[in-house]
């Protein structure tokens, strides 16, 4: 049953990338922007410890 949930989410993933390409580049620079700002907060974080 896992297998088969893991193959439909990346079949939902590739038709979704497909259908609407630019909504997906969209995603993935919010999501890279998200994870690099959490990155710099963090980063932020232990050099306020030091």
């Amino acid at each position: 049953m896992k297998k088969v949930l893991t193959w439909l989410a990346l079949a939902f993933v590739v038709f979704y990338v497909i259908s609407a390409p630019e909504s997906s580049a969209d995603f993935v620079r919010t999501a890279g922007h998200a994870l690099g700002d959490a990155a710099s907060s963090l980063a932020a974080f232990f050099d306020s410890l030091a």
